[in-house]
Formats: structure tokens, C-alpha cells, sequence
């Protein structure tokens, strides 16, 4: 009898010292291992409902940071975005073949797209969901990604602001230049020409799916389906709006701007041609999304 008191009481004794060590009780959010179950398109996969060190191997970097998430790894192309020189200056430059890097970094959770390497030895680093591009629209992507970090009221919020704003801007410019209107969104990437669809980043998802822009029926018929279209530069007057998005890579060769051909394109003649910052306008996460929305709203309206 005298030993089943003294268990009675030590067990006692344990259980006040753990609700000591959670005064918040035992639905805090906040306490540490804690997680959720996200429904990943590769089945459910278990991540930390509060994630504290994410590691992006490509294209999601700025979903994450828009969520106010911190990084500890980020792909190359996220580094060199001018405009996150400052929010990444601390955050490792990686990539899917940097397994002892990201070991190092410890991170909770890592987020790619589907195309990435090693997602078997990536998973036993930490949590891995990845997201096969295109397989959902720009803005879902961007919910989706808000339920992976637990943060999906947030994201819709700001889905549902972002398109009203978009849907206005761009009804003031179909007002101002005309709404059957053609815009290009054209690209100069390592020596060849590329035209893009509706889909592919550059601003092509505000264009064409917010605003409603008409893109030129050559564009539509090579570029719509497949995203983007190679193409050369004697070809290029055919798929050219009456206004152009030229993305540039910098430090980069661009002359084919210099050539008769393009020189001779109404939109370059009438001076209807906005420049980009590849780097700057790559992607089509919120952060990119609104660069690109006050860019359009700015270069069609001045304001």
C-alpha cells in the first residue's frame, strides 16, 4: 500500500511540473513540434503548423516572405532579384543539389517544384512539398501555399484584394488605349527571342487574365497553349502588339533592339514599348504581383 501511494504521488508530482512547463494548456499553437497535416498533390504530408526556418529550391520564395514566414534558403534566382537584395541578404543561396548545405541550415520544411532532385534524401532533412508548375492557376498556387504555412485566411484575403485592384487597373486602361488593344510580352533570354502566353510570369498573369488585355492572335495561336514560344527575329514584327513588354536580362545582349526589323515595329515607332528587369519580373508571386501592377498602372496611366 505504502508503494502505490509514493507512485501515486510522484506521478502526481510529474504531471503539475509538465502543466508548469505549458501554462498556455495543451491547445497552444505556438508550442514547439506542434503540426498540421497539409494535402499535398503527392498525398498528406506532416509539416510544423509554425514554421520557423523554410528553405524555397525554387520559384516560391516570395509566396513565402509575402506570408511573413522566415527563410533560410532560397534558390539563385530569388537571390538575385535587386528588389530582395535587403529581406535576403542573410539567406543562403541554395539549390537541390546542396543537400550538406541545407543540412546545415536545419530547416523545418523545404518547398520546390516538383521537377527538383533528390526530394528522397531532401525528405529526410526535413518535411519536402513540392508543386508541379501550372498544374493550378497563379493566385490559387498562392492559397496553396498559404495552407502549407497555416496561413490561408491571409493569402485569400489577399487574392481577393489583389484582384479587385487588378480588375480596376485595367479597366482604366482599356478605357484610355482602346480595349481590342494588343500587348506583347516578349523576352531576350541567352540569345533568343521568346514570346509569352497568359500563364509564364512577366506580367503576362496580370495582362491577360486580370485585366483582360488582348494579346495578338499570332501570339495566341503559338504562345497561349504551351505558356511561351521561341521564336527568331525576322518573325518577331508578326507577334507584336500594338504596345510591348520587352523583359531584359541585364548585362545581357539585347541587340537585336538596335536591328531594322525592330525598329521598324509600330509599337517601337509610336514609343509603346515598355522595358523590364527580368529579374525583377520573373515570377508571379505576390511581392512580383504588385511590382507588376503599380509598373502597368504607372507606364499605360502615368501615374
Amino acid at each position: 500500500m505504502k508503494k502505490i501511494m509514493i507512485s501515486v504521488l510522484l506521478l502526481s508530482v510529474l504531471m503539475l511540473s509538465a502543466c508548469g512547463n505549458n501554462p498556455e494548456g495543451a491547445g497552444n499553437k505556438e508550442k514547439k513540434g506542434e503540426t498540421i497535416t497539409y494535402q499535398s498533390e503527392n498525398g498528406p504530408v506532416e509539416v510544423p503548423a509554425d514554421p520557423k526556418r523554410v528553405v524555397v529550391l525554387s520559384s516560391f520564395a516570395g509566396n513565402v516572405m509575402a506570408l511573413d514566414v522566415n527563410l533560410v534558403g532560397v534558390d539563385s534566382w530569388a537571390k538575385k532579384n535587386p528588389r530582395w537584395k535587403e529581406e535576403l541578404k542573410d539567406v543562403e543561396e541554395v539549390s537541390d543539389e546542396s543537400i550538406e548545405k541545407i543540412i546545415e541550415l536545419d530547416p523545418d520544411l523545404i518547398i520546390g517544384l516538383s521537377s527538383i532532385k533528390n526530394i528522397d534524401k531532401l525528405k529526410k532533412i526535413a518535411p519536402t512539398v513540392t508543386f508541379t508548375y501550372g498544374k493550378v492557376d497563379y493566385l490559387t498556387q498562392h492559397i496553396e501555399i498559404g495552407k502549407l504555412l497555416n496561413k490561408e485566411k491571409e493569402a485569400r484575403e489577399w487574392v481577393k484584394d489583389f484582384k479587385k485592384r487588378a480588375h480596376q487597373v485595367g479597366e482604366e486602361i482599356k478605357t484610355k488605349i482602346g480595349k481590342d488593344t494588343t500587348v506583347s510580352v516578349i523576352e531576350s533570354f541567352d540569345k533568343q527571342l521568346y514570346v509569352y502566353g497568359e500563364n509564364w510570369g512577366r506580367g503576362t498573369e496580370i495582362l491577360y487574365q486580370e485585366m483582360k488585355l488582348k494579346m495578338p492572335e499570332k501570339v495566341k495561336e503559338k504562345a497561349l497553349g504551351p505558356g511561351y514560344y521561341a521564336l527568331s527575329l525576322e518573325v518577331l514584327p508578326e507577334f507584336a502588339g500594338d504596345y510591348l513588354i520587352v523583359s531584359k536580362q541585364p548585362g545581357k545582349d539585347h541587340s537585336f533592339m538596335k536591328s531594322k526589323t525592330y525598329q521598324n515595329i509600330p509599337a517601337v515607332k509610336k514609343k509603346r514599348v515598355y522595358e523590364v528587369n527580368t529579374n525583377e519580373f520573373y515570377f508571379n508571386d505576390p511581392l512580383t504581383l504588385e511590382y507588376q501592377l503599380d509598373f502597368f498602372q504607372k507606364s499605360f496611366l502615368g501615374d
